[in-house]
């Protein structure tokens, strides 16, 4: 079994899921199974499907070897395609921990980590065909200028994008190290880790189509959670909490909530706490993934 650290805020998620003994449950983000062990601590006759396009995360699921597991090696934006083929096209509650694993980071090869020298990859599921190398070698100035400022939201953006299209013109950018040494003078003194961490956000962001998956899979949740099922879904920086929170507040992604002829809300979501949980100092001290979490919590209406 592939070695994963501690779940971020796992009773709050737990907690949040209000599991019912006999329910079914997602955990739209298997990964290491640390959140979906616990759900199953606290089931009896109930069902858990895990999805996870990672290749690593299956190898996890097939450890847990419990028959109310159900391992779905597939991106969670076709929750509701894999749902219905397994009969449970309706559910009381998902759980879903966004962005990259510790494990994903901590593995070099895999290209997600500023610290190891290794191809840019990038890739979560790693049957699929376009990798950080892809993007970076092969878009326009324009686009490397937009997933930078947009993603990555770096000020320099502009620049940035310049620098990477005259450092490829010389010779291709394969590695973590050739893309830091093309952006090397433009990482502000005294903070390089974080610009370089918010370039490869941006980069790992585009490769997975994060957003996009986010919003599909939203957008699926109202039909698939039964009326007072739950939503539960931890998110590490703005990009994600944003769609997250305007869909839980507002039913959308932009713009204002719609209302009925009475001036009620029309949305399908009503969320469970009026602030964002965030972790403990003793939670953060312990695990350092934990200090960007956000959690939110919906109910179906």
């Amino acid at each position: 079994m592939t070695n994963y650290h501690e779940p971020v805020l796992l009773q709050a998620c737990i907690d949040g899921l209000n599991l019912q003994p006999g329910g079914t449950y997602v955990d739209i983000t298997f990964g290491g199974g640390g959140h979906s062990r616990e759900i199953l601590n606290q089931l009896e006759d109930g069902k858990l499907f895990g999805f996870d396009q990672d290749v690593d995360a299956r190898a996890n699921a097939q450890a847990i070897a419990d028959p109310r597991l159900t391992f779905v090696a597939s991106n969670f934006r076709n929750i509701k395609r894999y749902l219905r083929l397994y009969k449970a096209e309706q559910v009381d509650g998902i759980l879903a921990d966004l962005g990259i694993s510790s494990h994903q980071i901590d593995t070099p090869e895999r290209g997600f980590s500023t610290r190891y020298d290794a191809d840019l990859d990038m890739r979560m599921n790693q049957q699929a065909d376009k990798t950080a190398r892809d993007v970076i070698n092969d878009y326009t100035e324009a686009d490397l200028h937009r997933i930078l400022g947009m993603y990555g939201e770096i000020t320099n953006a502009r620049t940035a994008a310049s620098a990477l299209v005259s450092a490829r013109s010389n010779r291709s950018i394969n590695t973590v190290n050739d893309l830091k040494a093309a952006l090397q003078r433009l990482a502000p003194r005294g903070k390089e880790n974080k610009y370089f961490a918010q370039v490869f956000q941006a980069l790992r962001i585009e490769v997975n189509e994060e957003l996009q998956a986010l919003e599909e899979f939203l957008e699926q949740v109202p039909d698939i959670l039964k009326p007072g099922g739950r939503l539960v879904v931890m998110s590490y920086h703005s990009l994600e909490d944003r769609l997250v929170k305007n869909f839980i507040n507002k039913g959308k992604f932009q713009g204002d909530v719609e209302k009925d002829l009475f001036g009620n809300d029309i949305k399908p979501l009503q969320s469970v706490t009026r602030k964002p949980i965030e972790a403990s100092p003793e939670e953060t001290a312990r695990n350092p993934r934990a200090r960007s979490a956000k959690l939110r919590i919906a109910e179906k209406i």
